[in-house]
């Protein structure tokens, strides 16, 4: 009795307004599976926790190359109402035969979050490590085109300010009708292009379904703004368009009501929200980087899907493809629908401090765009 009590109390804690529009509500959950692919490692452990504590998720998918079953046996002792399994990849074998345990992860999945990766390592280059984490996020799209082909697929996380080359560059930060898949593997910026492309090939490409999350940028600005200003962080609700790394994120604070900072304030809020990884990992003495927080971010988004699946009116931030800009993919707030991406409203007018930031990111977005599709046809 006494720990179901701490569970429900846990999961009524979960469901207090946050840092996103349209976030917990008591209109009963419609069954919704829900798959992590990396579920394994710094960031998954604590999503999968969170999923699991949700209302809105009704089966938990765990999948990862090493330690999944250990996780999911272990959430699977908390008292609530979702299922849970754990795969790992299938042995290798001949004859060669599909991924068995990617499969049973996948089928009947209807929303894909994807926070797997490795982190950059002694010895390695840039490139080495975006090869590396590239190649991760091709082959399990490429398992969600086969398996989950009418899922949401999502991905998220930013890059340090230590993966930026001398020319302020971007390149895949370390640790970290188609399924709505929600893509957290590094950089977001490039990786999702890298899964529209996989799907293309495969026939199976719909852009409603595919989406980075960029929730931990907003998260921040949130946070920062709030603490800044004296308000709580519920009360604040900060625009951020752009892209999820460096330079690319760019928090329009110039729309929060009482937030008027002077030059240098804003300067600093800006750049702190654009390289807040940075100030994670000098914490942790570069023994981690921003994996709780990333984790959380990584829930918000996927509760929100979730809800606005089941027919709610969700409008939040996130990596779409969008005609928004020159560039074809652009973070800005996204409505949600039953069948995922619903309508990309217009980004309206910037200030002039916003549209400097704007005009100085672009061309960096668009490189790191393209980054990611020459990767899958080269």
């Amino acid at each position: 009795m006494i720990v179901n009590r701490l569970a429900a109390r846990a999961a009524r804690a979960l469901r207090s307004p946050a840092s996103s529009r349209a976030f917990f509500s008591t209109t009963p959950a419609t069954p919704a599976k829900v798959a992590v692919l990396g579920a394994a490692g710094g960031i998954g452990q604590p999503l999968a926790l969170l999923c699991k504590l949700s209302p809105e998720v009704s089966e938990l998918s765990c999948y990862d190359i090493v330690g999944t079953p250990g996780v999911a046996a272990d959430l699977s002792h908390i008292p609530t109402k979702s299922s849970t399994t754990g795969s790992l990849p299938s042995p290798v074998s001949w004859p060669p035969k599909p991924n068995g345990g990617l499969e049973e992860t996948l089928k009947g999945a209807d929303v894909v979050v994807i926070p797997a990766g490795v982190p950059r390592k002694p010895g390695m280059t840039r490139d080495d490590l975006f090869n590396t984490n590239a190649s991760i996020v091709r082959t399990l799209v490429e398992g969600c085109a086969e398996f989950c082909p009418d899922a949401m697929i999502a991905a998220a996380r930013g890059v340090l300010r230590s993966e930026l080359d001398s020319t302020g560059s971007a390149y895949l930060s370390p640790p970290l009708p188609a399924p709505r898949t929600a893509i957290i593997s590094n950089p977001v910026n490039s990786t999702v292009p890298i899964a529209a492309e996989v799907l293309k090939k495969a026939g199976v490409y719909n852009p409603k379904k595919l989406v980075g999350v960029t929730t931990l940028d907003v998260c921040r600005a949130n946070t920062f703004v709030a603490n800044s200003v004296g308000k709580d962080p519920k009360d604040v609700d900060v625009t951020v368009i752009g892209g999820h790394a460096g330079i690319t994120i760019l928090p329009l604070f110039s729309r929060v009501e009482g937030a008027n900072f002077a030059n240098e304030e804003l300067e600093a809020i800006t750049v702190r929200t654009q390289f807040g990884g940075d100030e994670v990992v000098a914490a942790k003495a570069g023994a981690g980087s921003a994996t709780l927080s990333m984790a959380y971010a990584g829930f918000l988004f996927t509760e929100n899907v979730l809800k606005a699946m089941r027919g709610e009116d969700v409008t939040q931030c996130a990596y779409v493809e969008s005609s928004l800009t020159e560039a074809p993919f652009f973070a800005s707030p996204v409505k949600f629908g039953k069948d995922g991406v619903e309508d990309v409203p217009p980004l309206g007018e910037l200030s002039a401090y916003e549209q400097r930031w704007f005009d100085k990111m672009m061309p960096e977005l668009k490189k790191q765009i393209q980054k990611g599709i020459d990767f899958v046809n080269k």
